[in-house]
């Protein structure tokens, strides 16, 4: 299949379902920025099987390009990159209430960027989620979705505290630990033998890296995991990577 064909087939579709009409670019690189932007603000409606198979065939193109990243051994584990290119049980979603995704086009949060490597099926199974519960998230809580094109099998989102401050209170320091706690009760409860943990809350949600990281690790070593034999806790910034670092050296 050729791949630019591919993707002009992709964002016809796209920009169809989004009643959006703009001049496709010629580069593959550029192409691909526009079908992300395209998925970033479609509605979660029932799509197309020839775009579904054409978006899942370029998504895998892509996560190929990338590389998939494995995680040797059991126990604890910090790893620094992507989170999208780990090939474990689940990883783990900082969401938002709504739990549908970033909407804003090409955005570097992770919401955005799990949802875009994933594929548009993964905010329709969020939506569907979400009428059928008839509210929104509350913080602490997670639910769990395919992973879709992901090399991870599922995705746990959870809904951390937002801090506009950057001073967390003594209840939204508990939050942050119910969100940890709530995605290892579900990936116990799915029998999952390994989870990626992103930095919850910390980044566009303003809670304190540090911090942020010591309730992280306190509360996972505190949970006792039946099935759950491998935790990533998965970084991208230097600075977070030098925090979970150190902390995960004490005893």
């Amino acid at each position: 299949m050729d791949r630019l064909e591919n993707l002009n087939n992709i964002i016809q579709y796209l920009m169809a379902d989004n009643h959006i009409s703009c001049q496709i670019p010629l580069s593959l690189e550029e192409r691909q920025r526009l079908m992300r932007a395209l998925m970033n603000v479609r509605q979660p409606l029932p799509a197309n099987a020839e775009l579904l198979k054409a978006q899942d065939w370029e998504l895998q193109q892509q996560a190929a390009d990338k590389g998939t990243v494995t995680i040797e051994g059991e126990g604890l584990k910090l790893w620094q990159g992507d989170i999208t290119r780990l090939k474990v049980d689940a990883i783990v979603n900082a969401a938002n209430a709504q739990m549908l995704g970033c909407w804003s086009p090409l955005h570097a949060c992770i919401d955005n960027c799990i949802h875009s490597a994933a594929g548009i099926q993964l905010r329709q199974e969020c939506y569907q989620l979400m009428q059928a519960q008839g509210h929104d998230e509350e913080t602490g809580k997670a639910k769990i979705t395919q992973g879709y094109n992901l090399p991870a099998r599922y995705v746990i989102h959870t809904v951390g505290p937002i801090i506009p401050d950057g001073i967390p209170t003594p209840e939204q320091e508990e939050q942050l630990a119910s969100c940890y706690r709530s995605c290892l009760d579900i990936a116990e409860q799915h029998q999952l033998r390994s989870i990626a943990f992103c930095c919850i809350s910390t980044g566009v949600f303003h809670f304190p890296n540090q911090r942020a990281a010591e309730i992280a690790i306190r509360t996972v070593r505190e949970h006792t995991c039946q099935s759950l034999k491998t935790i990533v806790f998965n970084v991208f910034l230097d600075k977070d990577y030098d925090i979970y670092r150190r902390l995960l050296q004490q005893a």
